[in-house]
């Protein structure tokens, strides 16, 4: 929701200026509440790829608004077969998320895996549009870089990262043959809602944050319908508590390319790729996207 601002008149006493200031801050404070509450993240290391047997390297993308983004680039076992840019939920970086990824390389994908702004290594204050922003950067960045086919590129995208990959897709998806989602969801302020109960203090606020919220306009499901014809592979699981499969049900059938439901029976939160057959059924994907 936009705030007018209104022109101050000459005449305005000194009371109703202060209100019309407390007005301002208050919504000011609520939409970056509102915002806040769909990230967690944090600094601390859980894993390595070391720890995990991967080859990687350290890098910084030079991300919009002067932001340096941390991210580890595994590079493939023998010849690429692509290259695939990950990313991750909206909790804690990384380092968290590598063991959902880290199986590719040894199957001949690159593996790009980069921490949003204020995440991980990574500065600047994350932000519902600022994390797009971010994604756009890394695949700017893969297009570049040496050894890379720019036009042999797929995102896999999971739950937060999935609906910003959707978007960030939509608006500039030069060389992606395949889009992932895993536990993606749909619209900003849908989530937001069904999961102000188990907000506590926060969630009675809701009538008034929901609307400080990204509007329908900006939202996953609506950039779905702009996907081009890159194929696209939709992953949620059934037990999924947290970002129900009616999500991913919504994103698969307004996207209006080539695409494939893949539900994982008794599947809960972004678990799906912690299963071989699942990863088969991702490899397979791959493989056509990128013969």
């Amino acid at each position: 929701m936009a705030l007018r601002r209104t022109p101050v008149r000459p005449g305005l006493r000194p009371a109703r200026r202060v209100l019309a200031a407390a007005v301002a801050l208050s919504m000011g404070l609520l939409t970056g509440c509102a915002e806040s509450l769909f990230f967690h993240p944090d600094s601390q290391v859980y894993t390595t790829p070391q720890a995990m047997g991967v080859a990687a390297t350290d890098l910084y993308i030079d991300g919009p608004e002067g932001s340096r983004l941390h991210a580890w680039w595994l590079p493939a076992t023998g010849t690429p077969r692509g290259t695939v840019l990950h990313l991750h939920g909206n909790a804690a970086n990384i380092s968290n998320h590598l063991p959902l990824v880290a199986w590719l390389p040894a199957e001949g994908y690159n593996v790009l895996s980069m921490d949003y702004r204020g995440f991980g290594q990574s500065t600047g204050s994350p932000s519902l549009d600022g994390v797009v922003a971010d994604a756009r950067a890394a695949l700017a960045y893969l297009r570049q870089r040496p050894g890379v086919d720019a036009q042999r590129l797929a995102v896999l995208g999971q739950s937060l990262g999935g609906a910003t990959a959707v978007r960030a897709v939509a608006a500039d998806g030069s060389g992606v043959r395949l889009l992932i989602l895993d536990s993606a969801f749909s619209s900003y302020r849908g989530i937001a809602r069904e999961n102000a109960g188990t907000a506590g203090v926060i969630g009675w606020l809701a009538p008034l944050l929901l609307p400080t919220l990204p509007g329908a306009d900006h939202d996953p499901l609506q950039a779905a319908t702009r996907l081009g014809q890159q194929s696209l592979l939709v992953i949620h699981g059934s037990a999924d508590r947290l970002i129900g499969p009616h999500h991913g049900q919504a994103l698969y059938q307004a996207a209006p390319g080539p695409k494939q439901w893949l539900p994982v029976q008794g599947g809960h939160h972004i678990d799906a790729l912690t299963r071989h057959d699942v990863r088969r059924q991702v490899l397979a994907s791959l493989g056509a996207a990128l013969p």
